[in-house]
């Protein structure tokens, strides 16, 4: 059986890769793009250096800097009426997860109209929007070679899982160089967001030959590094590893799918607005240790490519290290429990019943080797307690 592997048809990766942006637009025939990003890129001057360098293509661009963490429907609305109106050829994203989720999104509904409902999973969306040339500031989420993007629906607090060809990046540019100024809780965040994107491609149902090498490939470079990082943002071999971890374990999820930990942690994030890839670090150790039965060799060979088991270690042993390994990268990088969050117990506990639906809506819980009830989910989520 054969498996169709869907990636960027550019990648630049490598430090002053986000400087190829102005030749890359012309490669495409593109001379008109909207700067999707935040505000936080235009204070740190990003912006101001990504534009220089198109002027020095010769191309003019535009800006639109009203991405949030987390997008919802109504915050990407600007930048999809600014689209409809501008006559603008292509989009360049800059940031974190959400500035390219964000511009994914964007790209689609403005040269299609709708809602974003109407894109929402089981609906696969092939159709092509307008060109994005996605340029990461974080080594996580690997939204820039991936056709994946997630969009809250506020009025029921439901983040909507958008898949298809149509949103996966023309370009990525891969520069390790725009995440040396990331803070230590980012660093941290996004780093297990990239390790648990890369041990879920490699447990789930979908998984490849192909995506397996991207998968734990990934493991092997973001595990020895993601300490390093975030007790050294200045280490530049360590953020250079941990940027191509994050961009394999992109490319592994996107050609296997997710499974449970982020069908869980959608809910956590859209009803107590937790960071994606905190509400991963809170989950990743409990589902791992649920999924564990169903999965034991794969998950042992998780933990040979983390460093953290020998090829002599029995499977059980591999796992038993795994879960002190899971458990102490979220004690040394202070990942904090919902309580600690700050979220308010009785809601949460009153919510759950709604979470674990959402969670099972979404699909990811189906790609788990280990798929659970509803019931289960809610166990899983009280444990977090």
């Amino acid at each position: 059986m054969s498996t169709q592997i869907i990636l960027p048809r550019i990648m630049q990766v490598g430090a002053g890769a986000s400087k190829e942006a102005g030749n890359i637009l012309r490669s495409l025939d593109c001379n008109r793009p909207l700067i999707v990003t935040d505000k936080m890129m235009v204070q740190l001057g990003y912006v101001a250096i990504l534009q220089d360098s198109l002027q020095g293509a010769s191309i003019d661009s535009d800006i639109f800097d009203n991405t949030v963490p987390e997008p919802t429907v109504s915050s990407i609305q600007e930048g999809v009426d600014k689209v409809r109106d501008g006559n603008y050829d292509s989009i360049i994203a800059i940031g974190g997860g959400s500035p390219i989720d964000s511009a994914k999104a964007i790209a689609i509904l403005g040269k299609y109209g709708g809602v974003m409902r109407d894109y929402k999973f089981p609906r696969v969306v092939n159709e092509p929007g307008l060109p994005i040339v996605a340029i990461p500031t974080t080594a996580g989420t690997g939204s820039e070679c991936t056709k994946v993007t997630i969009i809250t629906d506020e009025t029921n607090d439901e983040k909507m899982l958008c898949v298809g060809i149509g949103f996966m990046p023309t370009a990525a540019l891969v520069d390790y160089s725009l995440t040396l100024s990331l803070p230590a809780r980012t660093t941290a965040d996004t780093g297990i967001d990239a390790l648990t994107h890369a041990m879920e491609a490699y447990v789930s149902k979908k998984a490849s030959l192909y995506s397996d090498s991207q998968a734990i490939a990934a493991m092997k470079l973001i595990t020895p590094n993601l300490r390093k990082a975030f007790h050294d943002g200045s280490d530049q071999s360590a953020r250079e590893q941990m940027m191509l971890g994050a961009t394999l374990a992109g490319i592994a999820f996107s050609n296997a799918s997710v499974a449970l930990v982020h069908g869980m942690s959608r809910p956590i994030g859209a009803f107590y607005h937790v960071p994606h890839g905190l509400s991963n670090a809170m989950l990743l150790p409990m589902v791992t240790e649920y999924s564990i039965p169903a999965a034991a060799e794969r998950y042992a060979d998780c933990a040979r490519a983390m460093g953290v088991a020998s090829e002599d270690d029995t499977d059980a042993v591999a796992n038993s290290k795994l879960m002190d390994e899971l458990y102490a990268i979220n004690e040394e990088l202070q990942v904090p429990t919902p309580e600690q969050f700050g979220i308010d117990r009785d809601h949460f506990f009153n919510n759950l019943p709604v979470m674990a639906e959402q969670a099972l809506a979404s699909g990811s819980p189906g790609n788990n080797p280990r798929v659970p009830s509803a019931d289960e989910i809610i166990e899983i989520y009280r444990k977090l307690w």
